[in-house]
């Protein structure tokens, strides 16, 4: 069975959600090594709501945090990809980009290789001006990718969703412009 993507990368494919990916994402949200830089882990209802929500983003957008795949196997390893963010900061309201992939998928390159390619789907494809990625102040790894991908380092914030997490509250926000990102390609 050929899968339908709204575009590719070299290994991963990107896509919209559909139920059947509910148990594997269920099962993503609720492993604690995934999790350890977010509040707490999903139950299947709350992995159900945001599925929902994030279907509903991409009809009202265009985009979202994409349903990914590798292409070769077409295994489903999490998401990749754009989210409209309006809570307040100084760097928002601002498309983010953002990423969360099943624990055996990582250090294999996926998310830079999905976060690039995302990033030129915002740029060329979306015609967006700037992306931002955040997250918490102990995410070296997701900071890692933001600078793999060309994004810099615009400040340091308390989340207004988490003030009830003070572990994760203090976050860090990185960006990149379409004229950054064009000298990078």
């Amino acid at each position: 069975m050929k899968k339908e993507y709204l575009f590719k990368s070299e290994r991963l494919g990107f896509r919209n959600w559909n139920e059947k990916d509910l148990t594997e994402f269920t099962e993503i949200n609720a492993d604690m090594a995934v999790m350890e830089h977010f509040p707490k882990s999903l139950t299947h209802k709350e992995t159900s709501e945001y599925i929902v929500r994030l279907q509903n983003h991409y009809q009202e957008n265009g985009y979202t945090y994409f349903a990914t795949e590798i292409l070769k196997t077409g295994e489903f390893i999490g998401f990749i990809g754009l989210a409209y963010q309006e809570y307040k900061t100084d760097f928002t309201p601002a498309t983010d980009i953002g990423w969360r992939l099943k624990k055996n998928s990582w250090g294999n390159g996926y998310a830079t290789e999905g976060a690039k390619k995302c990033l030129e789907f915002a740029f060329s494809s979306l015609n967006l001006d700037r992306i931002i990625s955040v997250c918490t102040q102990q995410n070296s790894k997701s900071e890692s990718v933001m600078k793999k991908i060309g994004m810099q380092k615009v400040g340091e914030f308390n989340h207004p969703k988490l003030k009830k997490y003070p572990k994760h509250q203090k976050c860090i926000c990185y960006e990149i412009n379409r004229n950054v990102w064009q000298n990078l390609t």
